[in-house]
């Protein structure tokens, strides 16, 4: 899971963020600026036991972006579980959504469309969500996912929405 927010300003380059999703192993914090919209970053990883921290990371969070691995049919209830937990967060449901359904290349991977049935995105009601097919090793996807996402918080902030959801702790 990787956690977006906004305001802040730095100059970093799309690098630093690529390498964001091949470090799912520990917290890590980045600005990244992309289409003239600054990202924190944050990557809270997969680790198991570092999940329940996830939720004080939650506050005044713009957006989501939620990396599936396509190729691990066997774990897609468990990312559904913890990608409901997370939307279903106070804190969370203002935030837009995108889910990379990563390692499109490898054959056997679950299509995007898989993805969005095994997260349960289809039931989303009032919930801006999208999902991109990637392959991060080669950057496939990354682009039009992060183009989507900058677009639709110009849009969202444009109209006035806000990020703040309440307590949930």
């Amino acid at each position: 899971m990787l956690r977006v927010k906004q305001p802040y300003c730095t100059s970093c380059t799309l690098v630093k963020f690529y390498l964001l999703f091949l470090l799912l192993v520990r917290f890590n914090v980045e600005k990244v600026q992309y289409k003239n919209v600054i990202f924190t970053v944050w990557d809270v990883g997969g680790q198991e036991k570092l999940r329940p921290l996830w939720r004080h990371y939650f506050n005044n969070t713009d957006g989501l972006i939620y990396v599936v691995d396509s190729l691990d049919r066997e774990r897609i209830g468990k990312a559904k579980q913890e990608f409901q937990a997370i939307i279903k967060d106070p804190f969370m449901l203002n935030s837009v959504i995108l889910v990379f359904a990563n390692k499109q290349d490898m054959k056997g991977a679950m299509t995007p469309m898989e993805v969005c049935e095994g997260l349960g995105l289809f039931d989303l009601k009032n919930r801006k969500w999208h999902i991109q097919g990637t392959c991060a090793l080669k950057g496939d996807g990354l682009y039009e996912g992060l183009d989507w996402l900058a677009s639709t918080l110009k849009e969202m902030r444009a109209a006035g929405y806000s990020s703040v959801g309440t307590s949930s702790f």
